[in-house]
């Protein structure tokens, strides 16, 4: 069987991040993907337009929809604007055995706000304990628990202010920092740290969408957490490295660049 993982998260009309970006990296490695739209942007290489949240209980339905009669392997949120459906989508995974994987998306890769403030308090009581892996970068580590990650030595405290918040795994992003691209992924006991070159490339849309499908792919196939992350991280730094232009601003990484080089899943 083709493992299948569901996506629950917004759309992205220009297709680099989003629900158009988790399957096509859920495409890309060997998963069948399934969505759960929450949101409908107005996007494009230059920010985000215009924004309409879905309501609570279409999200309910299609969520009940897949798992119901399908199943899930796995489960990746994102973009999940409001409160109500952040406890919403929280209240659905924690009745759903299976892996989930929390990206909090707070604002786009122009700085637009994808997420209430008001909401910032349920997926810190609701969401993030019943993630398997939350994976936050920097910006969305300040919004959530208030610690300003200067640099790689920051990352320790970060983690574990997340992991206060009841996830069984927290992977602190630190592509913000300068020099390598340095991950770190922890349970509070053992540490991983993931490092890869940085590529000069301003073509960087979805890369936080894609790693966490990434991440949740893996993790349908059977690996554990630290295979799967280290996996989801190769994967993306491959689509990062191939990124491409597409409009008049930022364009997105390229979810099919192994098909193109020939490299195996």
């Amino acid at each position: 069987m083709i493992p299948g993982v569901l996506t629950v998260a917004g759309s992205d009309s220009g297709g680099g991040a989003g629900i158009q970006a988790d399957l096509k990296t859920m495409l890309a490695l060997g998963v069948h993907g399934m969505s759960v739209v929450t949101a409908v942007t107005a996007q494009n290489s230059l920010g985000v337009q215009g924004a309409w949240e879905l309501p609570v209980e279409s999200v309910r339905a299609q969520y009940r929809s897949v798992v119901d009669d399908i199943g899930v392997q796995a489960v990746k949120t994102g973009m999940l604007a409001s409160a109500e459906l952040v406890e919403a989508v929280a209240e659905l995974i924690a009745g759903t055995d299976a892996p989930a994987v929390v990206d909090p998306v707070g604002v786009s890769k122009h700085g637009d706000a994808l997420l209430a403030a008001s909401a910032l308090d349920s997926v810190r009581t609701k969401l993030l304990p019943v993630a398997t892996v939350a994976t936050p970068n920097l910006d969305e580590v300040a919004q959530i628990a208030g610690v300003r990650v200067e640099a790689e030595r920051d990352m320790r405290t970060a983690a574990a202010a997340v992991l206060a918040y009841g996830p069984r795994w927290v992977l602190i992003k630190g592509g913000h920092l300068p020099g390598d691209a340095v991950d770190l992924l922890t349970d509070g006991s053992e540490e991983h740290w993931l490092r890869a070159p940085r590529h000069d490339n301003r073509h960087t849309h979805g890369t936080g969408c894609t790693l966490a499908s990434a991440v949740a792919s893996q993790l349908a196939k059977g690996q554990s957490v630290p295979e799967a992350v280290a996996a989801a991280k190769d994967y993306v730094t491959g689509a990062v490295a191939a990124g491409f232009a597409l409009g008049g601003g930022i364009g997105p990484v390229d979810h099919g660049w192994r098909f193109r080089t020939g490299t195996e899943r």
